[in-house]
């Protein structure tokens, strides 16, 4: 069966060659400079998408700077620092680290102390975590694997070069959770072919979420253990899971992402397949969910028969027409197991809201699974042609508006622009948006949400916010604190994604709430 005590990653150099573009592009007020732009290259020096997007966003919070990115060298995201108005070398490349810095009143100088600090905290967490004497990191997946107990390794590279990486990692004979994305699906289907050869798991590519034998990886919730294991093509699907198991006093042992293409019928399920295995030969696994966008038919038919032969009982949460909702699936599996279903968390809006006849409903969400589900629940109420009618279900986690630029669960600033103009169309009725909290995500998402709703409600009384919130007490951003500026905000809040849908739906058919 899985199980984790570490997990590692190629590091960049930390003394590797740089290219410095000194402050340039003073801006002038009066004659007085008030902000420069600083770019710098660092060849070779590696770090993966996740420390970099952390990096980018506490450099921006810093009150001297107005804009910075840290991202390695790739072409989507030298064509974002040129949007941005940054001017980087043409030579520049993908291995090589790019900074880009724009401060107010003189500010290059403490930017540059941050950076270089936050790079050394990363470097140095859990590994060498900065002891004198302590072996420098591993620079290599095998020299890793050959260092500890591990059995899972977490690859964090471009799309393009995770093959090799991935396939090391097999080699040394560990399982494999590909947070990338981007990876040609001959390549998943090669390393799902070998990982299968050596009886081991590769979770993903796009696995952005798992816990194995208690520890989270990616976006993952603070949640209780408990009986139930978890297959997962998706996500966001998978959090929402965990989140209402633990709200319902029970838990989880593990959850095995499988990437969301896993259950395409160029894929065929291979690592569900595998992972239905791992947890029904696990004796304290008792009861599996198995959550997944909707899958390929004949790959939705493959797994139930896999389903049927196992030992451990299977239940389907597949966000579909005719299929059970999210919370539909946990109530399920919840009654399986012999406890009670309770009345999922909610939080009420301060103030009643009606919804004048004929406005829209427009769903703007982070994560993908969320926005399928809820637009499926939409349909099923208003009818096929949702389009026709104004209402619009858009994810801002989709590859289109990720393209050189961190997930809405870190940046939320494609989805805050969203609120906003949303608002100032009188065609819109209400607001349906989620919030998901764990490890990895936004430390406060409230913080930038909450004024933004505020704002959206204050000047339409016709208009009414509803959020689906996805989280946990023990979250790091702390459940009921969101969940609370949020409500004060102007929005109804609630725990079940499904439940949330079908508020907002409500509220378009002119109930008030």
């Amino acid at each position: 069966m899985l199980d984790v005590h570490a997990s590692s990653e190629r590091g960049g150099d930390p003394a590797a060659p740089r290219v410095h573009q000194q402050p340039h592009g003073y801006r002038q007020e009066d004659g007085a400079p008030v902000s420069a732009d600083w770019v710098e290259v660092r060849r070779g020096a590696y770090r993966d998408s996740v420390t970099l997007m952390r990096v980018s966003r506490l450099l921006a919070e810093r009150p001297e700077v107005s804009s910075a990115m840290t991202a390695m060298g790739t072409e989507p995201n030298l064509e974002l620092l040129a949007r941005m108005g940054f001017a980087v070398p043409a030579d520049a490349g993908p291995a090589d680290l790019v900074v880009a810095v724009r401060a107010e009143d003189g500010g290059l100088d403490g930017a540059r102390e941050a950076l270089d600090a936050l790079l050394e905290e990363a470097a140095s967490a859990p590994g060498d975590g900065g002891v004198l004497g302590a072996p420098p990191a591993p620079r290599t997946t095998a020299s890793a694997a050959a260092r500890g107990e591990a059995t899972v390794a977490l690859v964090s590279v471009p799309g393009p070069h995770v093959f090799p990486e991935a396939m090391d990692a097999l080699d040394a004979g560990l399982n494999v959770m590909i947070f990338s994305d981007n990876v040609p699906v001959a390549q998943e289907i090669a390393l799902k072919e070998a990982a299968a050869r050596r009886g081991l798991i590769v979770m993903g590519p796009d696995c952005g979420t798992a816990v194995v034998g208690g520890a989270g990886l990616g976006f993952a919730n603070a949640v209780r253990p408990g009986p139930v294991g978890v297959v997962a093509a998706s996500g966001t699907g998978a959090q929402q899971v965990m989140c209402l198991l633990d709200a319902a006093g029970a838990g989880v042992r593990h959850v095995l992402g499988v990437g969301g293409r896993d259950l395409s019928p160029e894929v065929s399920g291979r690592s569900a397949l595998s992972a239905l295995a791992a947890l029904d030969a696990d004796p304290g696994t008792e009861l599996i969910v198995l959550v997944s966008k909707p899958p390929a038919p004949q790959v939705a038919d493959l797994i139930r028969e896999a389903a049927r032969r196992l030992d451990t009982p299977v239940v389907f949460a597949l966000p579909a027409p005719g299929e059970d909702d999210l919370t539909q699936a946990v109530e399920k599996a919840l009654k399986a197991l012999g406890l009670t279903v309770p009345q999922w968390p909610r939080w009420a809006a301060p103030r009643p809201r009606r919804v004048p006849p004929g406005r829209a409903l427009r769903g703007l969400f982070a994560g993908g699974t969320l926005r399928d589900e809820a637009e499926v629940i939409a349909r099923d109420a208003l009818g096929w042609d949702l389009g026709a009618r104004g209402h619009r279900f858009t994810d801002f986690g989709d590859d289109a508006y990720t393209r050189g630029r961190a997930h809405p669960m870190i940046d939320p600033t494609l989805r805050l622009e969203a609120v906003a103009r949303e608002a100032a169309d009188a065609a819109c009725g209400v607001l349906l948006l989620d919030v998901v909290l764990g490890h990895g995500a936004e430390p406060d998402p409230a913080a930038s949400l909450a004024p933004a709703v505020e704002a959206a409600l204050r000047d339409r009384p016709d208009l009414a916010a509803v959020v689906s919130l996805c989280g946990t007490p023990a979250d790091p951003q702390g459940r009921d604190r969101q969940a609370a500026a949020l409500r004060d905000a102007g929005a109804a809040v609630f725990a079940s994604n499904a439940q949330a849908a079908r508020h907002a739906v409500a509220l378009v058919e002119g109930v008030s709430g």
